[in-house]
């Protein structure tokens, strides 16, 4: 092999590395960004441990208003009684995703075949309401530390695992304002161009419905784009 077929192999080689070793950091947390996604902003809303008869249609009502898609992570046995919220949700066009049903970590997590159960429970409630199952999961607590076999078995059950890289710390700040919840939804992404923020939709989270269209409005004017799973 001459130089020139040399440099040449070598160059390709390089290519095909780099390329591999910037689709493996393109993966975290369950959440695969592809190539085609990256110069496109995008924050990706998702509330976790609803429905509530409280908070959640204030938030629906926010994101109908802005035209925003988000992602809500639900818990089964609240849905029993509020599947109004989750057939609204549907209808106006977010994702209903599988939380947990029960919520209980000591349960779920004594086993996979528990983690599995909890979660087809849930599901089963999601396809009734909305006439087909949810391939999209969250643990509760999120992936970060978990034993890997419940991982392994959540995506050998069919499931896409989603956790996050931004918070509105609405679940660790006592009575927060809606301007603590708008500075952390601005500060906790560290500049990344694809956001998945976490917030809840529980009862006590009314600070999180009043800084809604705050946040949202904030990342409309930094150009960002709204997706849901």
């Amino acid at each position: 092999m001459n130089r020139k077929n040399t440099v040449i192999c070598a160059f390709m080689l390089l290519f095909v590395l780099v390329a591999a070793q910037f689709l493996s950091l393109s993966q975290f947390s369950g959440i695969k960004i592809g190539l085609a996604e990256e110069p496109q902003k995008c924050v990706y809303l998702t509330f976790d441990d609803g429905p509530s008869d409280k908070v959640t249609p204030k938030l629906l009502d926010v994101l109908k208003e802005e035209n925003v898609k988000a992602t809500f992570f639900i818990v089964g046995k609240l849905a029993e009684r509020r599947k109004y919220l989750i057939e609204r949700q549907f209808n106006e066009g977010h994702t209903v995703a599988v939380h947990s049903y029960s919520h209980v970590y000591k349960d779920i997590y004594s086993s996979t075949e528990k983690l599995l159960e909890d979660i087809d429970r849930c599901n089963a409630l999601i396809k009734e309401v909305t006439g087909s199952f949810s391939h999209v999961y969250r643990f509760p607590g999120g992936s970060f530390g978990l034993n890997s076999k419940f991982i392994k078995a959540v995506t050998a059950h069919g499931m896409r695992y989603v956790d996050w890289n931004a918070s509105t710390r609405d679940a660790e700040l006592i009575n927060p304002t809606p301007a603590e919840l708008l500075k952390a939804a601005i500060d906790t992404p560290a500049n990344r161009d694809h956001i998945v923020l976490l917030a809840h939709d529980t009862t006590d989270k009314t600070a999180t419905a009043q800084a809604l269209k705050s946040i949202i409005r904030y990342y409309k004017d930094k150009g960002y784009v709204f997706e849901c799973f």
